[in-house]
């Protein structure tokens, strides 16, 4: 390609922020000072040099920031007059490119430059690579023109052959920045000039393109809106003459669901589930059974009480009171919830109430035999704590969809009791009582106790899902109280979720109480009597509770009190009896008959279990709490049967295996206590346990049937005041047992004044009720030899004999 080098001494005509590129025709205000003077230079340069000398010439120089370009344009003054605004105006056209070089002097005062022509050319015919560039640029041009509209200017840039001038017409483009259009003027090589605007023009239409694309989306989406608003209101009209023709007159705002959604306070994930769903129900008919369904979700959505919360009452002193006011014992379930109550108040102090999304609910298992009031501590607990309480019964319950709800599917499908249970409390931190939940069981529908197995995590319960609701419910601030009779029947993994508290019953003093302040005035209400006009005394009560009633609870002792009081009502109303009456101990066998259970201490000597040798009192624990347990033992006639062990009762393989040891045991060491062991080698042993319609098990009977067996093989009788429990070894080693407490209530209430325990359970006696260990001598051992020394009496025939 040829340069052509000119020198040119130039007036410069500096344009702020603005380029002109060869072959532009620029207006410029003459207002402006530097303009001006540029112009009147040329002018006077131009009339200097005579009539031929052409038109009046300046170099239009960018000017960025204070700083010249290094490439200037060559521009003739065209036209000088007036603007469209009326303002001195000049009209100028580029026409090549100038080197700026140093500055000179020149008439006028404007600044004068020698600058030198750099036009290069391109060589004809055009390279195959130049026109097939010409020809991508003329069509980008094209099609950026005809999407501004401009139709004229389409033909004009068609028509452009040069190179250079085509390259310089991208000058006109309002899309290039200053820098850009500098770049393009200093660029001297014509085809790196059109390939740079090329580019630049291609990536104009690639960013027209998007934002094109990005207005037609957003158009579409309000286009969208406006027709589904529209759609809508018709909807409505349609639905309200609809109404009218079939003589509906109901209120719009019960079945616009989607107001109700929006005016609820919802969480944020809920109330998206509730508008999709409500999107469902707009689009469904009245007919279609999906729209029915869809209802009932919502209905139950809306009524749960999403972020209803009551105020726990921090009053600790005053839980306190409530708890012992309404429930007599019982201390370690009222410790447990004062100390809960204190943790909160201590945590809400300190900002704590919810760490990491959860909330500090609580999960307790009350275990103990019927009657003793588990049920009925629910309702005390919401009482002291300020919260509501709901009950759920999950005795028989066998379908795990009771639990977590039915899915949405299925006709008449209903959320799981849980939820339910929050909905009727109308409160996200109710206290919540499970009934029973050692009665539940599993079939071919699951397994409830395992669907409980996330409501009852602590770690879990904050995002349990209901199948039927399908979003997640926070769990973690409610409190949970299981209740159980027999803590076995309780699955382990359940069991190991939940912070258990045993109840073992009550002492007999403590049933006098509960009686006196709480069962008798609750049954003269239901008697229809006045509290004066029939008064038992303590002596009473105490004699109903250890001889007419034994049992851990109060449930009997209740209804003994209720057929007193029945039975005075009754005389009353037949004129037999005035009131009020003083009901005492001497009118509890006239008016209710003769004792059910009379202690042992109390009967004749000679009508006792244990006056005959082979017979040992035991203590056990069943489901209705801590007994006493008899165990018989006889030796078959040599005549009439062979060696061996037989055992009745109902026993379990545990019990089966102590009757064994205890067998055992005696043979091998029976000659250390001069007993007959020869005896129990020829000759049958029998042992059997009373009330043999009653399943047996466990190990704690061991030392009672060893006892029994040296009993009988002695021919001394065991002492009738003395009741024992432990497991055996084959050394004689008295092991440790379960359940002492129970027991050791059992034998107060029994009339049992000495009972024997294994050493290592010791410690358990801490949780005894100190007015049971005042009335009981208990005596811990290590070994069945203490065993026999304290339960066998002196022998009053000799040995032989009673063999």
């Amino acid at each position: 390609m040829a340069v052509i080098s000119t020198p040119l001494t130039l007036p410069v005509l500096p344009l702020d922020d603005e380029v002109v590129l060869p072959g532009m025709v620029v207006p410029l205000d003459l207002s402006d000072s530097e303009v001006r003077a540029a112009v009147e230079a040329a002018q006077a340069a131009a009339r200097s040099d005579g009539a031929g000398a052409g038109k009046p010439q300046v170099l239009l120089v960018p000017r960025i920031d204070g700083s010249y370009a290094s490439i200037g344009v060559l521009g003739t003054v065209e036209q000088v007059g007036r603007l469209s605004d009326g303002d001195p105006g000049a009209l100028i056209r580029g026409r090549g490119r100038v080197k700026v070089g140093a500055a000179t002097s020149g008439p006028g005062a404007a600044l004068w430059i020698e600058g030198i022509s750099v036009d290069e050319t391109v060589p004809d015919p055009l390279p195959g690579s130049v026109s097939e560039l010409v020809k991508e640029y003329k069509a980008l041009a094209t099609d950026w023109l005809k999407k501004r509209g401009a139709w004229q200017v389409v033909d004009r840039v068609q028509q452009i052959e040069d190179v250079s001038a085509l390259a310089d017409n991208s000058g006109y483009s309002p899309y290039l920045s200053t820098a850009q259009k500098v770049e393009l003027l200093e660029t001297t090589d014509p085809v790196a000039r059109l390939k740079m605007a090329t580019l630049q023009l291609r990536e104009h239409l690639a960013e027209q393109d998007v934002a094109e694309s990005i207005a037609k989306d957003v158009q579409e989406g309000v286009d969208k809106q406006q027709r589904e608003f529209l759609l809508r209101r018709q909807l409505e009209a349609v639905r309200k003459e609809l109404r009218d023709l079939n003589g509906g007159g109901e209120d719009d705002e019960s079945d616009d669901y989607r107001s109700r959604v929006e005016a609820a306070d919802l969480p944020e994930k809920v109330r998206e589930a509730a508008l999709k769903e409500v999107e469902k129900l707009e689009r469904s008919s009245d007919q279609s059974p999906e729209g029915s369904w869809i209802r009932t979700w919502l209905d139950t959505v809306l009524e749960l009480p999403w972020n209803e919360r009551t105020e726990d009452a921090y009053d600790i002193r005053g839980a306190q009171e409530v708890l012992d006011a309404e429930h007599a014992g019982l201390q370690d379930v009222k410790e447990r919830i004062v100390e809960y109550l204190a943790v909160r108040k201590r945590r809400d102090d300190r900002g704590l109430g919810v760490v990491g999304g959860r909330r500090g609910g609580a999960v307790l298992a009350l275990v103990g035999p019927p009657g003793v009031g588990k049920t009925s501590l629910g309702e005390s607990v919401a009482h002291a704590m300020g919260r509501k309480f709901v009950r759920v019964a999950l005795g028989g319950v066998r379908d795990e969809a009771e639990i977590r709800g039915h899915r949405r599917t299925y006709v008449g499908a209903l959320p799981g009791r849980i939820v339910r249970a929050v909905k009727e409390a109308g409160s996200m931190n109710p206290v919540v009582l499970l009934d029973e939940i050692d009665k539940v069981g599993s079939d071919f529908r699951g397994d409830p106790a395992a669907a409980l197995l996330e409501v009852l995590d602590p770690a879990q319960n904050h995002t349990f899902r209901d199948h039927y609701l399908e979003v997640e419910l926070d769990l973690s601030d409610v409190v949970f109280l299981a209740t159980a009779n027999v803590l076995e029947a309780i699955p382990e993994a359940l069991l190991d979720r939940m912070e258990l508290v045993t109840l073992d019953g009550y002492t007999e003093d403590e049933k006098v109480v509960i009686a006196r302040d709480h069962l008798l005035p609750r049954q003269l209400e239901r008697a229809g009597l006045e509290s004066g006009e029939v008064t038992i005394g303590d002596d009473a009560l105490r004699k109903l509770a250890g001889e007419y009633t034994r049992e851990a609870g109060v449930r009997n002792l209740e209804r003994s009190i209720a057929r007193l009081l029945r039975k005075v009502a009754a005389e009353h109303e037949l004129g037999e009896r005035e009131l009020p009456f003083a009901l005492g101990a001497e009118h509890l066998r006239k008016l209710i008959g003769r004792p059910h259970h009379v202690p042992e201490s109390a009967t004749d000597p000679a009508e006792r279990r244990t006056a005959v040798p082979g017979v040992a009192t035991g203590l056990a624990v069943t489901g209705a709490g801590g007994d006493v347990l008899f165990v018989e033992a006889s030796l078959a006639d040599p005549e009439t049967g062979g060696a061996g062990l037989t055992l009745t009762g109902q026993l379990g393989d545990v019990m089966k295996e102590s009757a064994q040891i205890a067998l055992s045991y005696l043979r091998s060491h029976g000659a250390e206590f001069e007993l007959p062991v020869g005896d129990l080698k020829d000759r049958g042993v029998h042992i059997h346990f009373p009330a043999g319609a009653v399943p047996k098990d466990g190990p704690s009977a061991g030392i009672t049937m060893t006892t029994a067996l040296a009993s009988l093989l002695s021919g001394r009788q065991v002492r009738t005041d003395v009741a024992m429990t432990g497991e055996v070894s084959l050394t004689g080693r008295v092991l440790p047992i379960g359940g002492l407490k129970q027991k050791l209530l059992a034998a107060h209430r029994a009339g049992v004044t000495t009972v024997v325990i294994p050493k290592r359970n010791e410690a358990d006696l801490d949780d005894v009720p100190a007015e049971v260990l005042e009335k009981l001598e208990v005596h811990p051992v290590t070994d069945v030899r203490q065993v026999l020394e304290i339960a066998l009496s002196p022998a009053e025939v000799p040995v032989s004999a009673a063999a």
